[in-house]
C-alpha cells in the first residue's frame, strides 16, 4: 500500500482520537531509562544487581550494554530482517499466518473487520529451541535466514539465561529459580517495520500493550526513536542507545515476582521520512509451565499472593483472544485484590468455576 502511494493513510489505520499518539505536542526529549552493565551482571556485581533491582521495580525497561553478543551478528541479523521486508508482496503472503496461527507474515491480535490496524508488518517466528521450530513460515528464499536466526537466538538465549540468573538472585532464589521455573526456555522472534507515514499523528505503529513472556530484549535499527513507554502516566520516547539491547519485564515475571517487578504498556509510533526496524526476542515459559507468585516474594506483600496460579498456555490463550489493547495481568489477580468487575473479567478469561480454558485465538490479517 505504501509503496503504492505513500500519501494515503486509509481510514481502517486512523486511530480514535484519544488513542491517537499526539506526536506535536510532546516533549521531544528523550527519557534517560537505567542503563545495565551485562559483563557486570555475569560477575554477580552487587552494585549493579541493585541497578536492576530498581530499573525491574521503577521502570519494567532498561538498556543492556556490554552484551557479548557480536556487532558483525546482530548487523547480520538487521540486513536479514531488511530482506524478509522488501521482498515482492505476493512472496511474503506465501509465508502468511493462518487463521489460527501467529507464526508467519502479518499481523497479530486481529479479532474483527472493524478494529483500527496498527500501521506496520510483521515476520512472527518461533526460534528457540531448534528442535522445537518448525519452517514453513520461515522465509527461507532469504540467503543465510535460517543459520542467521538461529546463532543470533542461541546469543540471545545466552543473554537471557544470565539476567534471569540475576533476578533469580534479587527474588531470594537459587541462581537457576527462574530458569527452572521456564522448564523448557522458548524464545519466539518478531521483526517488525514501520513504514513511513504520510500522517504520523494519526497512526501508532505498534497499539500499547504488555508483553506476556517473562523478559523481552530488543534490538532497534539506526538512530530513529519510535519505542515509546508509559512511565507516570506519560509516554515517554526510547532513545536507541548504540550497540545496547532495551530489555523489558513481561507479564509472567511480574506474576511471579507477586508484582513486586513490573511489565510496563510500551508502543511504537511512526514517522514521515523514514521506514523504522526493530527486533524484539520474547523469552517465555513452556506452555505447560505455571505462573504464579513464588514463594519466597510473598513477604513484600505480608505474605500475601496476588495473583492466582495457572498455567502459561492459558494466559497466552487469552492473550491472544483479544486486540492488542493495554495490560491484562489484572485478570489474573485474586479477588480479594481486584475490584468486582476485574474478577468477573478474570472468571470470563480463564474459566474459574468451570467457565472455560480462555477461549480461541484472534483471527489473522496481512498488513500493509
Amino acid at each position: 500500500m505504501v509503496r503504492n502511494d505513500h500519501r494515503i493513510v486509509p481510514d481502517r489505520y486512523i486511530q480514535e482520537h484519544e488513542k491517537r499518539p499526539f506526536l506535536k505536542t510532546q516533549n521531544p526529549t528523550s527519557y534517560e531509562i537505567p542503563i545495565i552493565d551485562f559483563s557486570l551482571l555475569t560477575k554477580r556485581d552487587e552494585d549493579e544487581q541493585k541497578k536492576l533491582d530498581y530499573a525491574c521495580k521503577k521502570y519494567g525497561f532498561f538498556q543492556l550494554i556490554n552484551h557479548g553478543v557480536v556487532e558483525e551478528l546482530i548487523q547480520r541479523m538487521k540486513s536479514a530482517e531488511a530482506a524478509c521486508f522488501d521482498l515482492p508482496l505476493e512472496v511474503k503472503k506465501k509465508y502468511a499466518m493462518a487463521e489460527n496461527d501467529v507464526q508467519g507474515y502479518g499481523q497479530v491480535f486481529v479479532v474483527s473487520e472493524e478494529q483500527k490496524l496498527d500501521w506496520a508488518d510483521i515476520f512472527f517466528l518461533m526460534t528457540y529451541p531448534p528442535q522445537h521450530t518448525t519452517y514453513k513460515n520461515w522465509p527461507l528464499i532469504v540467503p543465510d535466514f535460517k543459520e542467521t536466526v538461529e546463532e543470533y537466538s542461541a546469543e540471545i538465549c545466552r543473554v537471557s539465561e544470565e539476567i534471569l540468573a540475576n533476578l533469580s538472585l534479587l527474588m531470594k532464589m537459587k541462581e537457576d529459580g527462574l530458569k527452572e521455573l521456564h522448564k523448557v526456555m522458548r524464545l519466539s522472534t518478531r521483526m517488525n517495520y514501520y513504514p513511513p507515514c504520510s500522517k504520523p499523528e494519526l497512526v501508532l505503529g505498534l497499539s500499547p500493550h504488555s508483553d506476556s513472556g517473562s523478559i523481552t530484549i530488543l534490538v532497534q535499527h539506526d538512530d530513529i526513536p519510535g519505542l515509546q513507554i508509559r512511565h507516570q502516566g506519560q509516554w515517554i520516547p526510547i532513545k536507541p542507545l548504540p550497540g545496547a539491547f532495551v530489555v523489558n519485564v513481561g507479564d509472567t515475571l511480574e506474576v511471579w515476582s507477586n508484582g513486586v517487578f513490573k511489565s510496563v504498556e510500551h508502543r511504537a509510533v511512526t514517522n514521515a521520512r523514514k521506514a523504522r526496524m526493530s527486533i524484539p526476542i520474547f523469552v517465555r515459559p513452556d506452555d505447560e509451565a505455571e505462573i504464579g507468585p513464588v514463594d519466597t516474594m510473598l513477604c513484600d506483600n505480608n505474605g500475601q499472593a496476588l495473583y492466582k496460579r495457572i498455567k502459561y498456555i492459558d494466559y497466552v490463550r487469552s492473550y491472544l483472544d483479544r486486540k492488542l489493547e493495554g495490560k491484562i495481568t489484572d485478570s489474573l489477580k485474586l479477588p480479594e485484590h481486584v475490584g468486582v468487575a476485574a474478577y468477573g473479567e478474570t472468571k470470563r478469561r480463564f474459566g474459574i468455576d468451570g467457565d472455560g480454558d480462555g477461549g480461541g485465538r484472534g483471527r489473522r490479517g496481512l498488513g500493509l
